[in-house]
């Protein structure tokens, strides 16, 4: 049996931890807490917030325009700190790397460079998402930027688990090889959905169509396409809320729907060929890529029908997350598992 390589089970906590910071991100953007804080990287020039009377008004008095709200500092300052913790770990993940290579050739360094780079760019769009006024590029890039990260961190812990898909048939490697370009598909698909859904949030259109499976009891509602998906809007003073029109902002929240259903039947159809392989890891894999699948899903439509409870919008970032991770973690296994008897 292949032993995991050192720095695997730092990996998965990282995984855990990168999956909190996600959390704590999607949790800060719908309190509407992402100028929760209007300086960087301390929140009214402290590490935590303000805290005594007096620390409020002396905060008050030096960002007269962005006053002190404890509701609204916290979640950002905590996914700020949890996000820099992150980087720390990403950090000695290197450190880990450059060690066990100078013993183990075959050991992955150039993907914890990556995930440092990553974690580096990360602090960048943080900052830029508070000086910049939540400029909806920079939050849909900043989110997608955090999603990257954790899929980064998966595939590490994949390479560092040391174990493969084996003992399988030539049929089975077969049918495993026929399926490559599918699982990628899958993966651009659900890459492109998360990036919908960020655009969605960032722009405040998650409630433009409050109905469902119609929107505003309507096939095909009024639509601003233009606008909804002009990626080269000019930097307003402020984004807090959105600055789109019902029409603009329709648009993306329907075409997000349209996301969902092209994901489904791309997840659907991989389901179906995974089980056909006849590889028992395989089909177990299918199952749960259903679960997860279906699970969304119903988060998606819940969203909708409860006009975006806190609770739900939150498990519909993180299962989202889960989902991603899950099919890059597919990708893991069916092309290893091509190369590995």
């Amino acid at each position: 049996m292949s032993v995991a390589k050192p720095g695997f089970r730092f990996a998965l906590f990282s995984i855990l931890f990168a999956a909190v910071v996600i959390m704590l991100g999607a949790f800060t953007r719908l309190v509407d807490a992402g100028l929760g804080c209007p300086d960087w990287p301390v929140c009214y020039g402290h590490i935590l917030w303000p805290e005594t009377a007096e620390e409020v008004a002396a905060a008050n008095a030096k960002f007269p325009g962005t006053p002190v709200e404890h509701d609204k500092t916290w979640p950002e300052q905590v996914h700020r700190l949890f996000a820099s913790a992150l980087g720390v770990f990403c950090i000695a993940l290197v450190a880990i790397a450059f060690r066990q290579r100078r013993q183990d050739s075959d050991y992955p360094f150039k993907l914890p460079i990556l995930l440092l780079i990553m974690v580096i760019v990360q602090g960048l769009f943080g900052m830029w998402t508070v000086t910049l006024k939540l400029w909806p590029q920079v939050v849909t890039a900043h989110l997608l930027g955090g999603f990257a990260t954790l899929s980064l961190l998966t595939l590490l812990a994949f390479r560092l688990s040391n174990r493969y898909w084996s003992n399988l048939d030539l049929d089975q490697v077969m049918c495993l090889a026929a399926i490559k370009k599918l699982t990628v598909l899958v993966l651009v698909a659900v890459i492109i959905q998360i990036a919908l859904g960020g655009w969605t949030t960032s722009n405040y259109a998650a409630l433009a169509c409050p109905d469902f499976p119609l929107c505003q009891s309507k096939v095909w509602p009024v639509m601003d396409f233009a606008a909804g998906f002009d990626v080269t809007q000019a930097v307003g003073p402020n984004y807090l809320g959105g600055i789109m029109d019902s029409a603009a902002r329709t648009s993306i929240h329907f075409t997000h729907r349209v996301g969902a259903l092209v994901v489904t039947v791309a997840v659907v159809f991989l389901v179906v060929r995974l089980w056909q392989t006849g590889y028992s890891p395989a089909q177990n894999w299918a199952k749960w890529l259903a679960l997860v699948l279906f699970a969304q899903l119903a988060l998606g439509v819940s969203n909708v029908v409860f006009a975006l409870p806190l609770g739900v919008a939150v498990a519909h970032n993180a299962i989202g997350a889960l989902l991603l991770i899950s099919v890059v973690s597919l990708c893991h296994r069916v092309f290893t598992a091509c190369k590995r008897p």
